[in-house]
């Protein structure tokens, strides 16, 4: 009853003066007061007016440990959408580039095709590398016996400098181009399984076509289309989308690479 009495005459107190504070602590209290109480720092807080109606409700300050979480779950929730909508605009460049699962095979044979000749390329050079490095070591090995054609005494002779600098480059030379053929074959493992990945989308795409716009972000409830907004066209390949002046879309080359292309209102 004491309590009770209390609150009624701090309520007609903060009446007199405006607008009161009030909020019930984690211990179950209740606090009032013509500003906001100490005891409300960590809940929720209600502003209200001489009358007993609640203005507006005050959240606690959060804590720097709060704060942290929730950029956090910004940053992740930002993050989720822009790989969904990625997603997408992948999706429908597949669903518009092929027609069937033959022309990913044939865009990855065209793909590897040039991967191919620079492995032939290489692998010729290599030979070529051997050959003259065979012909260096020989040459030095006759100066190092002091059997060099040029040389009128049988001693040692040192081996010319500039020998020495041609054995060094072509032996640095087949180091990079073996290095280069390892590179070219993990090219070419890396564009097999871009096309595989790319061709199990699409046909799971296409068994099930929900599923690009379960990727899609919601949108939101409250969102309203324009009244004179301006429908046009994108060329994406062979095909032409219907879309909202404006937006961009991804589409996929042949050659497996990405482009965009902007919705443009049709020619009059």
């Amino acid at each position: 009853m004491k309590k009770l009495l209390f609150l009624v005459v701090a309520l007609a107190v903060s009446g007199s003066a405006g607008a009161a504070y009030r909020c019930v602590d984690e211990k179950g209290v209740t606090h009032i007061g013509d500003t906001p109480p100490a005891g409300c720092a960590k809940v929720p807080m209600f502003e209200i007016s001489a009358s007993g109606s609640v203005l507006r409700k005050i959240d606690p300050t959060p804590t720097a440990e709060e704060l942290k979480a929730r950029e956090a779950e910004a940053v992740e929730r930002k993050e989720r959408e822009r790989a969904a909508g990625e997603q997408r605009r992948k999706d429908m460049a597949l669903v518009n580039t092929y027609s069937n699962v033959n022309e990913f095979d044939m865009a990855r044979d065209r793909n590897i095709e040039p991967v191919e000749g620079r492995i032939k390329s290489a692998k010729e050079r290599i030979v070529a590398v051997d050959k003259r490095t065979q012909e260096i070591s020989d040459e030095m090995e006759f100066y190092k016996a002091g059997k060099s054609k040029a040389a009128k005494k049988s001693e040692a002779r040192e081996v010319p400098v500039q020998l020495t600098a041609d054995f060094e480059r072509v032996t640095a030379e087949k180091s990079a181009l073996v290095k280069s053929l390892a590179a070219y074959e993990k090219e070419i493992q890396d564009i097999r399984t871009k096309f595989d990945t790319d061709k199990k989308r699409w046909q799971e795409l296409k068994s099930n076509p929900s599923l690009m716009s379960a990727g899609a972000p919601a949108a939101a409830p409250t969102t309203v289309v324009p009244l004179n907004w301006t429908r046009g066209s994108a060329k994406c390949g062979e095909k032409t989308l219907a879309c909202r002046k404006g937006e961009t879309f991804l589409c996929l080359r042949t050659d497996g690479t990405w482009y965009s292309v902007t919705c443009e209102a049709p020619k009059l």
